[in-house]
């Protein structure tokens, strides 16, 4: 069995659309959990009337995209759990292909749909990742912005999954753990991929299953609430995951060329907001500079 869950949060529209896609997928064993992460609106009566199949589960308060997931993979029963945002509609085949994939080599713990826009659907949003660059903590999709010909049709090593489409094992989760919901929103996934590699797995890209995103649809794009822990959790996974000489240069960088940079921007353009949102999210870093155990904290099965 997979169980597929998402997360709703204040997008029923959103969310009634993603049910409506996965209703049509073909695999013959699966369960749909909804994770509605008290959402201003309670939705459960609306849910529950017209998907009835579904395993609904309303938490009062907002557990963010890793607590959600937490919450989810918690209540499901399946043996894989495939992770997709509630902003996305399906390929019907688009499983079929990940689980495959899972079975066919012990040493596979997560897999990774390919990724394109819904409102350009021949346009690639993901097709694999570059590594990550660890004093920025960056790392590309491969293939964004490209109109799909097929140039990314053999299932490949990756880095990274899309936390927009993602599978992982309960034998994965049960070795190595959830998603840190210190995180919160941002990065999460990335800090789970990281343990998950490091503990002798690999990630694969599948290019035979499909998901269209519609993306940041929950935050909204450039919103101060996605400054915020973008900007915080981007020096978060570099404590957390690489060496002390990395995470140096990553406080020199951001503190000397990345913030100075970006708020010579904000003031030019009278932004006070953006100016609040990455002033205390550096902060923060600088009050916990060395709370090691509240860096490192996980959460698990």
């Amino acid at each position: 069995m997979v169980s597929i869950i998402a997360i709703n949060f204040n997008q029923l529209q959103i969310t009634t659309e993603f049910l409506n896609s996965v209703r049509k997928i073909t695999y013959p064993n699966y369960e749909v959990i909804i994770v509605d992460n008290a959402s201003k609106e309670d939705p459960s009566a609306y849910l529950k009337k017209h998907f009835p199949e579904i395993v609904y589960i309303r938490s009062e308060k907002n557990l963010g995209f890793a607590g959600g997931n937490n919450l989810g993979i918690r209540k499901a029963k399946g043996s894989y759990f495939m992770l997709l945002n509630n902003d996305t509609e399906v390929d019907p085949d688009f499983l079929q292909p990940l689980v495959k994939a899972m079975q066919s080599n012990p040493k596979i713990g997560m897999v990774g749909s390919k990724v394109r826009f819904f409102q350009s659907p021949n346009i690639i949003q993901f097709a694999g990742a570059t590594p990550m660059t660890k004093f920025t903590a960056t790392s590309y999709f491969i293939g964004h912005n490209q109109e799909d010909k097929g140039q990314f049709e053999e299932q490949t090593l990756t880095p990274f999954a899309s936390g927009a489409a993602m599978m992982t094992s309960r034998s994965v989760c049960e070795k190595v753990g959830l998603m840190a919901e210190f995180f919160f929103l941002y990065y999460e996934e990335l800090d789970w991929q990281e343990r998950i590699r490091k503990a002798g797995y690999e990630i694969h890209y599948i290019p035979t299953s499909l998901v269209l995103h519609k993306e940041s649809v929950s935050v909204g794009r450039n919103s101060p609430l996605q400054a915020y822990w973008k900007t915080r959790n981007r020096l978060l996974l570099i404590r957390r995951n690489y060496s002390q000489f990395d995470v140096f240069m990553s406080f020199i960088w951001l503190t000397f060329v990345s913030y100075p940079y970006h708020l010579l921007q904000y003031i030019a353009r009278r932004d006070r907001v953006s100016i609040k949102v990455h002033s205390v999210a550096l902060g923060w870093h600088y009050i916990n500079a060395f709370n090691l155990k509240r860096i490192h904290q996980n959460n698990y099965l």
